[in-house]
């Protein structure tokens, strides 16, 4: 079947941008052709730095004809009426068929609709799609009304090997849609006109363009490990760079360049931002992990020296960011931490929370606290940690390059003479910040964390500047999930609500937080984090019920225990009797408007059911709840719900043989105390009611 090629040609697409737009172009040319009634089989994207194109296959020459039915009045309707339907439709009454209904006869109108030739359908849609893609930044230019990321300069339309008939407006102006696009900028500037997309792809290749995203990547990364190679030397790996490098060229050529020894002194950070920040070079190391004197580099095009003057000049460029560098670095080294902590007072951290100067005051006092819930961790090396955790926000090297905070800090302070644990806990004390971030596990680093993480928390809950919806400004869903892998990962035993309490105190002139929302807060960012456990949210928040407990470990620990009892027959059946007991208990309750739970059981009555059921059910009971406590107490979680696993057979023998709503009110009320005695007995262990499934 016929295939649509399409090419939108500009200047240079910011690297960004290209993936979402790619994504946005398949789903508005997929959405227009499902709304057209065109049938395709499989949508491709093409992207460099130039073009966005994509590939559409198996798309039929033409839409398939439409059959439209008109209902119309009644056959006894009045004359004008029916005048007026067959005039509205140009057709005659022969040509109107009668149906019937249950009301009567009634005329129906039927055309036939020829589908439009699918060439004329897609012009339109190829105009339609370049006018509603969105951009994050878009630009007019010369006296357009048009918006695009970069001037536009040529709209390549290929159907069936033909060119579509049709232009796309951009306001004063036309581009008319044409089969031919060009290559390279300067190794192949020409025209070349294509028929469909493998003649695209061949003659794009050889006039020096890679239009697949995805092969001129891989060609990248083969050509860098090659190069390197060459050198005795490998690429550090950074798929990132490489996603971004990818986009800036279109016909990728690999250059090694070496930097000057006197650079080498540097830290090995500052050199890898120097040159991944600003000049895209790849890092390169030797086969035993040092880092070598070299850099690796992705030109756009082929020189007639072999890249010599290319290499050439970016060490030109490299030498100058490196001396940059080098000045802050040694400038930065005359100032102690300590020194700079001052500087703090005059930076704002939050114009209703203060200056990071009160901040650094409120993480000193705070880590030192947490710090005992950490095992192992030096009181005063929190709080000198705490003390310097910021001062490098006002060096010039974290000042040149903001991804180095923490990083700069570290180095300066073993300059300094810091400890290790103090010099590691400023490094360490932003992570993690995300689900691949390593987490710390030094002491010190861990109350650090903590720390800062916990002061951000509830000052903005003191302010009420909580997220909603999407919108986290502020990044506190994220240092949630920080304190939640600090505390689980480390296994500490940190209570929620007083670790909560204690920040709070600190803050001066500000609304009292509701900590109760905050630790709602913590539940829902639990449930994310145990997500990839295949945890269910509603085990986590039956535990988290249980208004005593908030300490992350036991939680986590009686999840995991209460979802294994669930998983068993004896758990799955006597949750089946839980809720059988909680909706006739319920119901009874309404009907008398009492309450049965917290009512006192009278066993004596028991005595005059046969079966035994009721006693034994009463004896079970009281046996497991005089254990359970003692169990949680000692966390043997699943002690605990082997406990209740022993109350499934009594629990099932009752059902079967006692009736509860019996007609002796006594009995009946007795009955209904027993019941709600079951959900009292479970909940010990769980809010087994806010359980699903």
């Amino acid at each position: 079947m016929p295939e649509l090629l399409v090419e939108f040609l500009s200047e240079e697409i910011p690297a960004r941008m290209q993936g979402r737009a790619a994504d946005d172009l398949t789903r508005l040319f997929g959405d227009a052709l499902n709304g057209a009634e065109l049938t395709f089989g499989g949508i491709r994207t093409l992207v460099t730095p130039r073009r966005l194109a994509l590939v559409i296959d198996g798309i039929p020459s033409s839409q398939p004809d439409r059959r439209i039915e008109r209902k119309g009045p009644r056959t006894n309707a009045p004359e004008k009426a029916i005048e007026g339907f067959l005039g509205a439709n140009g057709l005659t009454l022969d040509q109107c068929e009668i149906r019937e209904d249950r009301k009567g006869d009634y005329y129906v109108a039927i055309a036939e609709q020829r589908g439009k030739p699918a060439a004329d359908v897609l012009a339109d849609i190829v105009g339609n799609a370049a006018r509603a893609l969105v951009w994050p930044k878009s630009m007019r230019w010369s006296r357009t009304s048009f918006r695009w990321v970069r001037p536009l300069h040529s709209v390549l339309a290929v159907f069936d090997g033909k060119p579509l008939q049709g232009s796309l407006d951009i306001g004063g102006a036309e581009l008319r849609f044409s089969d031919k696009t060009r290559g390279h900028r300067f190794m192949a500037p020409g025209d070349l006109q294509v028929m469909n997309a493998a003649d695209y792809t061949t003659k794009l290749r050889k006039a020096y363009a890679l239009a697949d995203h995805v092969d001129r990547r891989a060609r990248i990364a083969e050509d860098l490990r090659h190069a390197a190679g060459q050198h005795g030397l490998v690429v550090r790996d950074d798929p990132a760079l490489l996603d971004e490098v990818t986009g800036l060229v279109e016909w990728p050529v690999v250059l090694i360049g070496s930097i000057e020894s006197d650079f080498m002194a540097l830290p090995r950070e500052v050199l890898t931002t120097s040159m991944r920040a600003h000049q895209k070079y790849f890092a390169l190391e030797t086969a035993d992990g040092a880092f070598a004197p070299n850099f690796a580099f992705v030109a756009n095009m082929m020189a007639d020296d072999g890249g010599t003057a290319i290499v050439a000049g970016n060490e030109r460029v490299l030498r100058a960011r490196l001396s940059d560098a080098r000045y802050f670095w040694n400038l930065d080294r005359k100032t102690r931490l300590e020194e700079r902590v001052p500087a703090l007072d005059a930076i704002v951290f939050h114009a209703r929370l203060g200056s990071l100067g009160e901040r650094v005051a409120r993480l000193q006092t705070l880590a030192a606290e947490l710090g005992e819930a950490v095992p192992g961790c030096d009181r005063n090396k929190a709080r000198s940690a705490a003390l310097l955790a910021k001062a490098d926000l006002v060096t010039g090297m974290v000042g040149e390059f903001p991804e180095l905070q923490g990083l700069m800090g570290r180095y300066y302070a073993l300059g300094e003479g810091e400890s290790s644990d103090v010099a590691d806990a400023i490094a360490e004390h932003y992570s993690p910040q995300g689900p691949k971030d390593a987490c710390p596990t030094a002491p010190v680093s861990v109350a650090v964390a903590l720390a800062d993480k916990l002061d951000t928390l509830v000052g903005f809950w003191s302010i009420d500047e909580k997220p909603t919806g999407s919108k986290d400004p502020y990044a506190l869903r994220r240092a949630a999930l920080g304190m939640i892998r600090l505390v689980l990962e480390n296994d500490l035993r940190l209570p929620l609500r007083q670790s909560f309490r204690v920040a709070a105190g600190l803050y001066r002139n500000v609304g009292e937080p509701d900590l109760e929302n905050l630790l709602t807060f913590f539940v829902d960012r639990l449930k994310v984090h145990m997500r990839e456990d295949d945890v269910p949210h509603d085990h986590i928040q039956a535990v988290f019920a249980l208004a005593d407990e908030d300490d992350l470990v036991r939680i986590v620990a009686r999840v995991r225990a209460l979802g294994a009892f669930l998983g068993s027959d004896d758990g799955a059946n006597l949750l089946t009797a839980y809720r059988r007991a909680a909706n006739i208990v319920r119901a009874e309750e309404r009907k008398d408007s009492e309450t049965f739970a917290g009512e006192i059981y009278d066993p004596a009555l028991a005595l005059q059911e046969e079966t035994g059921a009721e006693r034994d059910l009463w004896s079970i009971l009281s046996e497991v709840e005089a254990g359970v406590g003692e169990v949680i107490a000692a966390e043997r979680f699943a002690d605990a719900m082997a406990l209740l696993a022993q109350m499934r057979g009594p629990v099932d023998h009752f059902f079967d043989n006692v009736t509860v709503n019996t007609d002796d009110a006594r009995l009946r009320r007795n009955r209904l105390c027993l019941l709600a005695r079951i959900q009292q007995v479970m909940n010990n262990v769980a809010d087994f009611s806010g359980i699903e499934g």
